[in-house]
């Protein structure tokens, strides 16, 4: 009988632990790969044909917006400080960010560059006030703005001091996590296509990740500190082969460990939850880890390009194809 119990106990712990993606709304009207998670209640989602959502109830009910005169652009990331303040970034022909102060109803351009080849991937903030916008490489440097002001201007580094790309090296457009901040006033961010690595100040760092064609690389990068990353990629034209498309590090990218059970397909988006829980996803479907990375299970088969947790909070939501947001649910 105390074997019994002690085996339903076990299994009621697995069970209170499982994860779930619960699908709060879907639309063809658009398809997201822009989320910003404010606080457990406070949601920003943007994509194409120039929509931005908004949720002011943590994914109960949305109010969907059209940017007026950019109906035709892809905005592939935002940033949220609050119900009423946001920034989007379209990626290009011309490459423009906006921002809103009134929760969507009036933007106001506050960057536009169009320099034949731009084409911008993400932006990360380290507060309210400082920002980094990354893009593609042009005549073989990366493109990088700051921001020091929440984004109401842009000031583009000067092209000496940019670093430098390798043949056929880009960045994706895919979740806007390519880009992400490490200490104070400091970033890193990952490369794909025929090369792919990681860029830490002066560093140059080969990635494990399957490389050697426009389709494959790393896609999104997860810091957890100066030390402990995980990166994920694959080849987003064959997004169920699982070959070389996630690799974390413990010593800040010196050594490279391959997971034990990786992700289940190509992945656009990787997030840390905690310490040791993170959760990514792509067009193949969403995996969860308890473990640091070392092993990933499939919870959704859904088309997710993104997720991301709140950054006041725990909740945390996802955004994909075909208007699709959901939100990280256990059972």
């Amino acid at each position: 009988m105390r074997i019994l119990l002690s085996f339903i106990l076990c299994l009621e712990l697995l069970r209170a632990d499982a994860q779930k993606v619960e699908l709060l709304t879907s639309s063809a009207h658009s398809s997201f790969r822009g989320l910003s998670v404010v606080n457990d209640q406070v949601v920003w989602v943007s994509g194409s044909n120039g929509t931005v959502g908004r949720s002011l109830d943590g994914g109960k009910t949305w109010e969907w917006i059209t940017v007026p005169g950019h109906e035709k652009n892809d905005f592939r990331d935002i940033e949220a400080f609050d119900k009423n303040t946001a920034v989007i970034m379209a990626i290009a022909t011309p490459a423009i960010i906006l921002k809103t102060r009134d929760g969507g109803k009036t933007w106001q351009q506050v960057y536009e560059n169009n320099t034949p080849g731009m084409f911008l991937d993400a932006m990360e903030f380290w507060n309210r006030d400082s920002g980094i916008v990354l893009g593609d490489p042009i005549n073989g440097k990366f493109f990088v703005a700051r921001s020091f002001d929440g984004g109401d201007s842009w000031h583009e580094i000067p092209t000496r001091e940019l670093p430098e790309a390798d043949s056929g090296e880009a960045c994706f457009a895919s979740s806007g996590t390519n880009v992400r901040k490490l200490k104070k006033d400091e970033a890193c961010f990952i490369s794909g296509g025929l090369r792919s690595r990681l860029f830490i100040r002066d560093q140059r760092i080969d990635l494990p990740i399957v490389q050697g064609r426009e389709s494959t690389g790393a896609n999104s990068i997860a810091v957890l500190d100066a030390r402990h990353f995980v990166v994920v990629g694959g080849d987003f034209a064959q997004d169920t082969v699982t070959y070389k498309n996630c690799a974390l590090t413990r010593d800040g990218g010196t050594t490279w460990i391959a997971p034990t059970t990786p992700p289940h397909g190509y992945r656009s988006c990787v997030e840390y939850v905690e310490k040791n829980k993170l959760i990514c996803c792509g067009t193949s479907g969403v995996d969860f880890s308890t473990d640091g990375g070392m092993s990933w299970q499939l919870i959704d088969t859904g088309n997710f390009h993104v997720c991301r947790k709140a950054k006041k909070g725990h909740a945390v939501f996802l955004a994909g194809g075909n208007g699709r947001v959901g939100k990280l649910a256990t059972f």
